[in-house]
């Protein structure tokens, strides 16, 4: 094994592990710095995989146990799942799914499959603990035509949809464009889709962080 492949598979297992991440990225402020705002319901859009990847974990960066990573700025997209009253939901399964790099869809109608990147994995899926936390690491999402920068989001309970969402770019130009975005007119549910892609704290790669709390319309059970 070369320095590249024990580099790569040495990171892998780290990630998998979840060596020292909490602390990273779960000490940075979140939705309790001002008062919680419910996640708005979003489209669900037209590229909800068709056929799921052989790997649907939450690491979209590397597919099963190879070693070429997909292209793209790394982002470790984080955060928690509430009730109405804040409380954490465990169990929840949270999943996200996005364009590559090159604007292509994990999805057979993509008319962009010519530009795929193969090892993208476009989708993954995390279920939360007790402390309703979530993490995943993908790429820092790339506009296509038509639409603004963004991740799709779902939150399923029990087997069932109970959340579709998008997240945003905090400051990019495009959002201003974009349907989906301008279609949340209450400022403060669009803001709270609407969030920073910030240098990962620690990281000598260039990393990027972005914290995203998804506050659902449940309030806890008595």
């Amino acid at each position: 094994m070369n320095s590249l492949e024990l580099s790569f598979s040495q990171d892998r297992r780290r990630f998998l592990k979840g060596i020292g991440l909490g602390a990273m990225l779960f000490t940075t402020t979140g939705a309790f710095a001002e008062a919680l705002v419910r996640t708005p319901a979003q489209t669900e859009g037209p590229f909800y995989p068709d056929k799921l990847p052989l790997d649907t974990d939450n690491d979209l960066l590397i597919l099963n146990d190879t070693i070429t990573p997909a292209v793209g700025e790394v982002t470790w997209l984080n955060g928690r799942i509430l009730d109405s009253r804040g409380e954490p939901i465990r169990n929840a399964l949270v999943e996200i799914w996005q364009c590559d790099n090159n604007g292509s869809y994990i999805h057979t109608k993509d008319t962009n499959k010519a530009k795929e990147d193969k090892n993208f994995q476009g989708f993954g899926r995390f279920l939360t603990g007790s402390s309703g936390e979530y993490v995943f690491r993908t790429i820092k999402p790339v506009p296509y035509p038509g639409r603004a920068p963004h991740i799709h989001v779902a939150v399923k309970l029990k087997g069932k949809k109970e959340l579709i969402t998008q997240c945003y770019i905090k400051g990019h130009a495009g959002n201003e464009k974009d349907f989906v975005w301008k279609g949340i007119k209450d400022v403060k549910a669009r803001n709270s889709v609407t969030i920073s892609f910030d240098p990962l704290k620690g990281s000598h790669a260039g990393e990027l962080a972005a914290k995203f709390d998804v506050v659902m319309g449940l309030t806890p059970a008595a």
